[in-house]
């Protein structure tokens, strides 16, 4: 996948940047800080005591065996605030519970010389505690409140990288977690007939996710206070509020289940559609060859369809005038190749290089009055964009240069297949596959060749 890390700029920032693309991710709507009680409340925080409030946090409603994942929800550099459906408390990490809350009570969180407190719009507040403050609903049928949305499990404010602003952690039973994951990944309104894909999808997320608890209990974790984003950079994550009943039930049917290569569970990336041919990993990334990461065909036996043709980006056309080329290139060019102090000029010539084994672009070379660049296949997606504008779709496409008098470049016309890196599953072709009656096993053995399905270790 993309580079993942925390953002700290404007008052609060999703964790994950729109870099990839998947089927049925809604369009993030900007988010709300919750804000102080909207009914006068005079009560006072209650101190821990442990004869009534004892150091043991309430139990965390999962089943036996369930494995925690600590998933990054946002980085407020404003008091976040924090509340439950119902009773909720507030814990820190040494000295047991700092509060009690009322069902729709909410208190914001503040930082000061690295601690943090609670604080309510009355000016009623708990003493100054190190990070991390843990936010836990008293009751199995409520659930935690940020940014307006539902959240199982707990909430954990940890100080963000610069010491001042607010990191917010939704921490859940895995199984959990994939309820708010499969509906936004696979898209609304599943039927049936496409319940397969649904289980396939389980299990793809389900693998990447494991895959990422495993480096962060090693030297390869990105962060100490997190696992995975809850935005495109790993698996969209909405929470409670995405749930649905066909999601719940592609993670209970399989459960406990991964994806494994030699024994091993895998990472198993995925992406909206292939556009006719899966990518290997070596194509796309920076990164070696894997043997379950293999380029596969999508084409139906027996016809010129594909399974991912019902698609609506499998065949898509781009078109960039002359100034907005220029603009791009000036935007995010320089980026990805050396470009010279005074720009990369104006674009005179735009032209595939070369292509890879499955027919995407690996190397294009962006001419212009002022030098030549070579441009690697997928950078070519953050480069080929008006500015501010969504990436390319993918790095499955031709160019057409049309020019006007004297040879002189008027536009770019860009026609391509798929949407998304192309690397494992179609998520497309898992719906097109399910609906014409293949299970869950068979999709994700066809796009990770090789592959067993297993509990996790």
């Amino acid at each position: 996948m993309s580079t993942r890390r925390f953002a700290a700029a404007g008052a609060l920032v999703l964790i994950g940047a729109c870099v990839t693309t998947r089927l049925g991710v809604p369009v993030e709507e900007p988010i709300r800080v919750i804000g102080a009680a909207q009914t006068p409340d005079t009560a006072k925080p209650v101190a821990a005591r442990p004869e009534d409030l004892p150091r043991d946090e309430p139990p965390d409603f999962r089943r036996e065996g369930d494995r925690d994942v600590r998933v990054g929800l946002a980085t407020a550099t404003v008091s976040p605030g924090v509340a439950a459906t119902g009773a909720w408390r507030l814990f820190d990490d040494h000295e047991g519970v700092l509060l009690r809350g009322r069902p729709g009570e909410a208190w914001t969180i503040e930082s000061r010389d690295g601690q943090l407190r609670a604080m309510r719009s009355d000016g009623t507040a708990t003493a100054w505690r190190p990070a991390p403050l843990v936010l836990r609903a008293d009751q199995p049928g409520d659930f935690v409140l940020f940014a307006g949305k539902r959240y199982r499990g707990v909430l954990r404010f940890h100080l963000a990288d610069d010491g001042a602003s607010i990191m917010v952690v939704n921490a859940l039973a895995v199984e959990q977690y994939l309820r708010g994951v499969v509906p936004l990944e696979i898209g609304g309104g599943r039927t049936t007939s496409e319940q397969a894909a649904v289980e396939a999808q389980a299990v793809a997320a389900r693998s990447y996710t494991f895959v990422r608890l495993a480096a962060a209990g090693g030297s390869g974790a990105r962060h100490a206070n997190y696992d995975l984003a809850a935005g495109t950079s790993d698996q969209v994550y909405g929470g409670v509020d995405a749930e649905r009943a066909f999601g719940d039930a592609g993670v209970a049917r399989t459960a406990g289940l991964v994806l494994k290569y030699g024994g091993r569970t895998v990472d198993a990336p995925y992406s909206a559609s292939c556009g006719g041919e899966s990518a290997s990993a070596d194509e796309v990334w920076r990164t070696g060859a894997q043997a379950y990461l293999r380029r596969v065909s999508d084409r139906i036996p027996g016809t010129q369809r594909y399974y991912c043709d019902i698609a609506p980006r499998f065949a898509w056309t781009r078109t960039l005038e002359s100034a907005e080329l220029d603009a791009a290139l000036r935007q995010y060019l320089r980026a990805y190749v050396n470009v010279p102090a005074a720009g990369p000029g104006h674009a005179t010539a735009v032209v595939v290089e070369g292509r890879t084994p499955s027919g995407r672009v690996a190397l294009l070379r962006i001419e212009t009055d002022a030098g030549r660049f070579n441009v690697r296949g997928n950078d070519v997606r953050y480069v080929l964009r008006p500015p501010g504008g969504e990436i390319l779709n993918s790095t499955y496409f031709s160019v057409e240069p049309e020019t006007g008098a004297g040879g002189a470049l008027r536009r770019l016309i860009i026609r391509g297949n798929g949407y998304g890196h192309g690397i494992g599953m179609c998520q497309w072709g898992a719906i097109g596959r399910a609906r014409a009656g293949q299970d869950f096993r068979t999709i994700l053995r066809t796009y990770y060749p090789g592959t067993d399905i297993g509990p996790a270790n």
